[in-house]
């Protein structure tokens, strides 16, 4: 496949950040009809050069060609007439309009006299999740959507441009294998029609499945431009970090001691829904100096235990509670956090991020009583205990006073998971945490989970991909439909048992 004229050219492109430069002299060029992969870690610049190519960031140095003609984007809707669109990592949903009313936001469909018509969108929008091969229904109010369903809107939305480009940005950080393998099919009837891909992801599996060429970018540059069948995994891995990633394992065996929390058939209830229960009689226990993991499939009621557990669900759960052997009943997250129960939540857009607020103000808000004298917050004091927790968890941002928006996602999640350490939990909950992270602060936060655990602290950890679940947890428990259906000890681990758990073939 090789082209005279590329469909997209990046020219010399420069992009600042006050004192930090997020791209440096970016140069390459995207075929038109091709897969191609972006890949680095997080802060590499991937996310903002796709920002600038989208029309969402205008001011930049260098130049950026279309076809051949150098092109001055004024905002994202000349991209979009452009036949340019994206799927951002952070989703860009209205959480009080219904789905369809979200796939085509700024684009509403009208009939006479300037009328919105409704019954059009919802049929149109109706079509686009039939083609996605999922069931949403089209009046459901997003906020009442799981992530992974609110990622698959966002998809539809980008579906009903009819784009010539499509740049994804992580977008199977929040989905099911299963809801994996239909986005793919998708994206096969994309190219079958001419569609260009431009595809950003951390999983290496999905960028060496799909994509034609791989151009890895690090510290804002351009490393190299190489085509999938001349290199590896392990190579394009090097190249985004500049260094060998090793295989991070379990070395010794850990030693939990005593019981930090039991759940007796704890149960949630659904109103209004035919399930009637999200979650249903689950009763399990953890340790101290324990990693325990919650596998399942989307909708398994993963994120909803965890929220039972810290006080964040939105009706009050039924059954016990017993911390440390005490019975608990948290009916907010303030109560969860003075008790020693810290969350770090899925969503860190919609339930993590103050996007007014500093690195400092994220990382020492729950600690603040740490940082007070007389009732006064003593600003050395909190500079002091914020800095040490970018050393631990190498948050890369330009200083302690940055906008936690100026940070790449990975970082804004460390900033998160550094605020959650703050108050010294006994029991730290963690739905998701690396969710949208590079492979290199995966292998940061797995090792930081290992020391945790190792200084005694009881952890409870889902996630989206099952592998990591097999590398950090001594346990790993399985929900299907809100029921416990499987637990397994490390020596019984198996992806095949787990999967038939997590599935009800048990």
């Amino acid at each position: 496949m090789v082209d005279i004229v590329p469909l997209i050219r990046f020219d010399g492109v420069t992009k600042r950040f006050q004192a930090v430069t997020a791209l440096s002299d970016v140069s390459f060029a995207v075929r038109t009809g091709e897969f191609h992969a972006l890949c680095g870690e997080n802060g590499a610049g991937k996310s903002t050069l796709m920002k600038i190519l989208s029309g969402v960031i205008t001011d930049y140095d260098g130049r950026i060609e279309v076809d051949g003609e150098t092109i001055r984007l004024a905002g994202t809707r000349d991209a979009e007439e452009r036949g340019i669109s994206i799927i951002h990592q952070e989703l860009n949903l209205v959480s009080d309009l219904s789905a369809a009313a979200n796939v085509f936001l700024g684009r509403e469909l009208t009939r006479g006299f300037g009328w919105l018509d409704t019954a059009a969108m919802e049929r149109r929008a109706r079509e686009l999740f039939q083609q996605l091969d999922c069931v949403i229904g089209v009046r459901e109010p997003v906020r009442r959507l799981r992530i992974g369903d609110q990622q698959l809107v966002e998809i539809a939305k980008a579906l009903s441009l009819n784009s010539r480009l499509l740049i994804m940005d992580e977008p199977t950080s929040a989905l099911t294998e299963t809801e994996v393998e239909r986005l793919f099919r998708v994206i096969g009837r994309l190219r079958d029609q001419g569609v260009t891909i431009i595809y950003i992801s951390h999983k290496m599996d999905e960028v060496f499945r799909n994509a034609d060429r791989i151009t890895v970018l690090r510290d804002g540059k351009v490393v190299r431009t190489l085509d999938r069948a001349d290199t590896s995994p392990e190579e394009i891995t090097a190249l985004m970090v500049g260094r060998e990633i090793a295989a991070v394992e379990v070395a010794e065996e850990r030693s939990p001691s005593d019981e930090r929390l039991r759940v007796t058939r704890l149960s949630l209830p659904w109103r209004n829904h035919p399930r009637q229960w999200r979650l249903k009689d689950v009763s399990f226990s953890v340790r101290a100096g324990e990693v325990v993991g919650i596998a399942g499939l989307m909708g398994a009621g993963r994120t909803e235990l965890l929220e039972c557990l810290s006080g964040a669900s939105p009706e009050p759960p039924t059954g016990e509670i017993l911390l440390s052997g005490r019975w608990v009943r948290f009916h907010h997250p303030n109560e969860a956090l003075a008790a020693g129960v810290s969350l770090v939540t899925e969503d860190r857009k919609r339930y993590g991020i103050f996007p007014q607020m500093s690195v400092r103000e994220h990382i020492s808000l729950a600690a603040l009583a740490k940082c007070a004298s007389a009732g006064i917050v003593r600003r050395a004091r909190e500079s002091e205990l914020v800095d040490a927790a970018i050393g631990r968890l190498a948050i890369k941002t330009a200083g302690r006073e940055a906008p936690i928006t100026s940070l790449s996602g990975g970082n804004q999640q460390k900033c998160l998971i550094a605020r959650a350490l703050q108050v010294r939990p006994r029991l730290l909950l963690l739905d998701d945490p690396t969710r949208g992270i590079d492979v290199g602060a995966k292998a940061e936060i797995y090792r930081l989970i290992d020391r945790l655990c190792r200084e005694g602290l009881a952890i409870v950890i889902t996630s989206s991909e099952l592998p990591e679940l097999l590398t950090v947890c001594d346990r790993i428990l399985v929900l299907c439909e809100g029921r416990l259906t499987g637990e397994f000890a490390r020596h019984q681990f198996s992806e095949a048992a787990i999967m038939e758990a997590a599935t009800g073939q048990v």
